[in-house]
């Protein structure tokens, strides 16, 4: 077992999404961006990192176009099964890392369909949590105005921004913590939609780590032009 001085880093790909708002026939993790697939470019980053020793994808059953991916044969990527909903296939991820990592070593979840990642993003999340007791997550501070409306979509409160962020991946955590958060979540009948929320319910306070705004999630048809201009911005043409 890993001592927490000497626990490994990980990378868990959250892929087994259908993306139907994108308004495509195919996944969204496998659209094409400056010349590869999104899942390639997303997992090109974890990869290039040197302090993650593999990455662990979870597919959905039956998925028809992983095998065309750059990283299908990777000999440091593996796949399992993905679940109903992300914290399922997250969660079965977890169990399939177990057979490989420690409960002590760093899992970085990251959602398949952000492909700008970048990795001087990834440097800061690993440098800042390596020695942290609980883990955190990559996100931006909230700078526009926030609004809360009722069931008739009129204003009801204006939110102050003081303290609010936009929770982004990767989100990292222990193997054994974050196992055991997902679970109890589930067992409690919380279908938790991002992995801080599980920790949090078991009273535990994860750390914000602040990255750039461009690491985006593709969900709409407009989010790949998008996607394209920042990694071109970044300097990252495929």
């Amino acid at each position: 077992m890993s001592s927490v001085g000497t626990a490994a880093w990980w990378g868990l790909v959250a892929a087994a999404g259908a993306g139907r708002r994108v308004g495509s026939a195919i996944p969204k993790q496998y659209l094409r961006l400056a010349g590869h697939s999104v899942i390639d470019l997303t997992l090109g980053t974890l990869l290039d990192h040197p302090a993650v020793k593999g990455v662990m994808v979870a597919l959905s059953p039956g998925d028809a176009h992983w095998h065309e991916t750059l990283h299908a044969t990777h000999p440091r990527v593996w796949t399992v099964a993905g679940g109903a909903e992300r914290c399922h296939s997250v969660l079965n991820a977890l169990h399939g890392l177990t057979e490989r990592a420690s409960d002590l070593d760093w899992v970085l979840v990251h959602d398949a369909a952000r492909p700008c990642l970048r990795p001087a993003d990834l440097d800061r999340l690993i440098a800042d949590l390596e020695g942290d007791d609980v883990g955190g997550i990559l996100g931006v501070p909230v700078r526009d105005t926030m609004k809360r409306t009722g069931s008739s979509g009129r204003i009801e409160a204006t939110v102050p921004r003081e303290g609010l962020w936009h929770a982004f991946t990767p989100q990292v955590f222990r193997l054994g913590l974050l196992r055991q958060a997902l679970q109890a979540a589930l067992d409690a009948g919380r279908l938790v939609t991002d992995e801080a929320s599980a920790v949090e319910l078991l009273g535990l306070k994860p750390k914000m780590v602040e990255g750039h705004a461009d690491n985006i999630k593709i969900t709409r048809p407009e989010d790949l032009p998008l996607a394209r201009f920042f990694l071109e911005q970044q300097g990252r043409r495929c």
